[in-house]
């Protein structure tokens, strides 16, 4: 009956607030003009941003103004942008551990897809995301020390620095001596070299 159908088809507002409040609150109460889009709720979404119940952070982003600040608050933020899709990677994973002395200038993601943001401060690698490689922190995933040691081992860092994260890793037990050296048969002979050199120091 058109009746029927055209009853089908009006959206129930409270429902498309709510998956959208359980979005957000996926990444500390962060989520994006996609997802409102997707949900249906613009019109809900004007109203919030003058009464203050959701607040603009970016292009493209908003915030719940109900959600407590936290010191993560930048990471949950760029996994809200990729919708879940990405992980908090190399030298910012390594600073999340306590691996090593990096203190990175930038934060660093791996992404499996989605549109990069076009913001300095933040490096973002394109690479399919296995489960086995990542953990979640809550509102954001990480990579795990292992694929974190492995990934640093791949880049530009320097020995005696990524000696410093290898030792730190097996001696706050982030993983084992065992765990990184049988990983390094994943990666290319010159970074599974580096990661040997720097076992053989612990």
């Amino acid at each position: 009956m058109p009746g029927r159908a055209a009853t089908s088809n009006i959206r129930d507002p409270r429902g498309d607030w709510r998956a959208l409040r359980r979005l957000a609150g996926e990444h500390a109460g962060f989520f994006t003009t996609r997802q409102v889009l997707r949900t249906g709720c613009e019109a809900r979404i004007r109203t919030a941003l003058v009464e203050g119940t959701v607040a603009r952070v970016g292009i493209g982003l908003l915030r719940m103004t109900d959600w407590p600040h936290g010191p993560l608050d930048e990471y949950a933020m760029w996994s809200a942008w990729f919708d879940g899709a990405a992980a908090v990677s190399h030298h910012s994973a390594a600073e999340l551990f306590g691996l090593g002395r990096l203190r990175p200038s930038y934060l660093h993601l791996c992404a499996d897809g989605g549109r990069r943001p076009g913001v300095p401060g933040l490096v973002v690698l394109r690479r399919r995301l296995c489960r086995a490689d990542v953990v979640s922190a809550g509102s954001f995933l990480v990579t795990t020390p292992v694929r974190t040691v492995l990934d640093l081992a791949e880049t530009g860092l320097g020995q005696p620095a990524l000696d410093e994260v290898v030792a730190d890793a097996v001696a706050i037990n982030r993983c084992a001596g065992s765990e990184i050296r049988s990983a390094t048969a994943t990666v290319p002979p010159a970074a599974a070299a580096r990661v040997r050199r720097a076992l053989a120091r612990v």
